[in-house]
């Protein structure tokens, strides 16, 4: 008996164990880490056009979180706020252009280095005498205040015979140069190389000095595994070739020679031959004019025109080009070919031109559907055997919709137009090619990923095809004629979206009201909550600073002091990172800044009721007690009606104060209307025209606002 009672609970155990094993195997798959990076530091990370984060930090986290299994709650808190949210564990990890230093390492465990920086001198576009350090002698030269750039030319200047002028930031230093004000720049190369990309008329010279070193880092000892699967996926990118990829997009090496970052690869043969499919729109496939065209075709015969090679398609429909390459009748195979580990057994494969996903779409006009959460009790159609129909089954238990299958793509989209199915889901580049040719369709719901789509060859065969293919379309992603080849086939279907010159304070404006508004909500919304909150507790301390009861006196007295005497950035800092670190739970940026801004408003508030209070005559106190009437009941018949009088003017100027002193609190990652600024300075470098926007924009409010407390106070008097 016992024997048995005690197999029966090693048994109970290992099922607990494998239990606990499974669901910590699940949990490990679908782990989410908290990222911090910085709000800008392009080309690394920055905000586009779109409000969305992009950067060679962004896009290598992105990349290597899809190949690890991992999921990415990415936190823009800026670099120093990133290095404390780590260090207080708010934050599993940060990716911020950050130097791998001895110093940091005390306190940080850095992945393997993913960037080596460096410096590197640039002179304006125009400039013919400078060509190496030589020609520096007379001249001056600027860089950022405490930067590597700045201790060189320390170091260099009585070597060359110049002088040295440092900005506090990039938009002074590149200003500076433009002008003529310093007739050479350094730099981090990466961050010049960015500004030439978009448009400044500078030109770099010499090589770049050796820099440091840019990790992922983690708290030393801590997420252990994220570093390892940083490094993993690193290794993949680099190895695939996807890094050198991502790197291109966002620096440029040279200025003025489009060709410059292009290597040329001499070709082997006097023609090559290309298989494809003969019916994949918008791949490949044939317009009106019974020629065939495609994204495929359109990169293929670009990517020959720019490496000067020789292309014969030959198009024969999907398994007809792979038999066409395994039996050596063609070099070369594009045809919407997704990269497997089954395919990389055969074929050789350039580095993913096209990642691919599925998307659900509605008819045009449709506003019931937002998210999957709209599908419940809907129906939704998808062709048969197709990835969006393995979707669409694994996932109507949670959704609630049904799912109604089709034999093909036509009758699929006209159960859509027809209203015989709510919605449907497809390939978003096939949605994209219906939409661009007329189709009434919309999609509310961002894509799922899918497979990457590559051009090959045989292996071990022909690899400077391979290889001019790749440069080819490095190069087209560079210039961007790669986006215009696919905005020519697919269409998202929303609105076009109209990109004025950010050069000019109109197109400013017109590219980015809306952000701007979004922050001065934000900027409002942090003085009217911290300050509604303020006058309350300031009253009750004010109130506390005249009390008649000497505890009550000295508490006031004691708090005020405190709050008046810690600096505000410090208490935000100590509120978002001290605090939370503290209490074990993590308060959101809003909410802190609330905290921060109500706390520092409310101690000078106590103040002035105070010294409204006891600027009604002390005579009124003494006649009303005299009289019998209690405390209490003199302050709120007597005193306090007199004292607000007293007090409003000064109430309106706290709270001026407060929004000023809300751009204090984008030091915790609050994007108010100063931050939201600073972020398209970053991406435009028109800090003058962003600044004078943001100035008005300030202006206007604060004059509103005092304006408004005037009549108050003349209607209150």
């Amino acid at each position: 008996m016992k024997k048995r009672t005690l197999l029966l609970l090693l048994a109970a155990l290992m099922v607990g164990l494998f239990t606990l094993s499974g669901k910590e195997s699940v949990e490990a798959a679908e782990k989410t880490y908290k990222i911090g990076t910085d709000l800008t530091f392009a080309p690394f990370e920055f905000q586009n056009e779109n409000n969305e984060y992009v950067g060679i930090d962004i896009d290598l986290l992105n990349e290597i979180a899809k190949d690890q299994n991992f999921s990415v709650d990415l936190r823009p808190l800026g670099f120093d706020s990133s290095i404390q949210g780590v260090q207080s564990n708010q934050l599993d990890g940060m990716i911020a252009g950050m130097s791998i230093t001895d110093e940091r390492k005390e306190s940080f465990d850095f992945s393997e280095p993913y960037f080596d920086s460096g410096i590197q001198m640039a002179v304006r576009a125009d400039e013919e005498s400078i060509t190496d350090y030589d020609g520096l002698k007379g001249k001056t030269v600027g860089a950022k205040v405490g930067t590597e750039s700045a201790t060189f030319l320390e170091e260099k200047k009585e070597t060359y015979g110049f002088k040295v002028k440092v900005y506090d930031a990039a938009d002074g230093l590149y200003g500076a140069l433009r002008n003529n004000t310093v007739q050479a720049i350094f730099d981090d190369y990466p961050v010049l190389g960015y500004a030439i990309s978009n448009g400044e008329e500078f030109k770099l010279i010499g090589e770049p000095e050796q820099g440091n070193s840019y990790g992922f880092a983690v708290k030393k000892g801590e997420n252990s595994e994220l570093l390892e699967k940083f490094n993993t996926g690193l290794k993949k990118l680099k190895e695939n070739g996807r890094y050198d990829e991502i790197v291109a997009t966002y620096i440029a090496t040279e200025s003025g020679d489009d060709s410059a970052t292009m290597k040329k690869v001499e070709p082997k043969k006097e023609e090559y031959i290309i298989a494809s499919d003969s019916a994949f729109a918008p791949f490949e496939f044939k317009n009106e004019e019974n020629e065939y065209v495609g994204i495929d075709v359109d990169l293929m015969k670009r990517a020959a025109e720019l490496q000067g090679f020789n292309i014969k398609f030959n198009f024969i429909g999907f398994s007809g080009a792979l038999q066409a390459l395994e039996g050596n009748q063609a070099d070369g195979m594009i045809a919407g070919m997704s990269i497997t580990d089954e395919r990389k057994e055969s074929f050789d494969f350039s580095t993913p031109y096209f990642e691919s996903g599925i998307q659900v779409a509605v008819k045009e006009g449709n506003k019931s559907i937002k998210s999957y959460d709209d599908l419940k009790d809907k129906k939704v159609g998808a062709k048969i055997g197709t990835e969006s129909a393995d979707f669409l089954e694994a996932n109507k238990g949670n959704y609630g919709y049904t799912i109604k299958l089709y034999d093909a793509a036509d009758q699929l989209y006209e159960s859509v137009k027809g209203g015989q199915i709510d919605a449907m889901m497809d390939d978003y580049p096939v949605i994209g090619y219906a939409i661009s040719n007329g189709q009434k369709l919309a999609t509310p719901i961002k894509r799922e990923s899918g497979g990457e789509y590559g051009f090959a060859v045989k292996k071990g065969q022909n690899p400077e095809l391979l290889e001019m293919f790749n440069e080819g379309i490095a190069e087209m992603k560079r210039t961007g004629e790669y986006e215009d080849i696919l905005a020519k086939y697919i269409s998202d279907g929303a609105a076009p979206v109209k990109k004025a010159n950010e050069k000019t304070i109109f197109g400013l404006l017109e590219n980015n009201w809306k952000v701007l508004l979004e922050g001065l909500g934000k900027t409002i919304a942090l003085a009217l909550i911290s300050f509604a909150l303020a006058l309350v507790i300031g009253i009750i301390f004010g109130l506390f600073s005249v009390a008649p009861i000497r505890a009550l006196r000295t508490f006031a007295s004691v708090y005020v002091d405190i709050i008046r005497g810690i600096p505000m950035m410090v208490l935000a800092f100590f509120i978002f990172f001290g605090l939370s670190d503290a209490i074990g739970i993590t308060i959101p940026d809003f909410a802190a800044g609330v905290i921060t801004l109500t706390l520092n408003a409310s101690a000078y508030i106590a103040e002035i009721v105070r010294g409204g209070i006891n600027a009604v005559p002390v005579g009124q106190m003494e006649a009303s007690r005299s009289l019998g009437m209690p405390y209490t009941r003199t302050m709120q018949k007597i005193i306090l009606p007199q004292a607000i009088k007293i007090m409003i003017p000064s109430f309106v100027n706290q709270f001026v104060i407060s929004l000023k002193d809300t751009t204090i609190i984008s030091v915790i990652g609050v994007v108010e209307l100063l931050q939201t600024g600073k972020i398209i300075v970053a991406r435009t470098s028109q800090s003058t025209n962003v600044y004078l926007i943001i100035a008005v924009m300030y202006l206007i409010v604060i004059t509103s606002l005092t304006k408004l407390a005037k009549v108050l106070e003349k209607k209150v008097k």
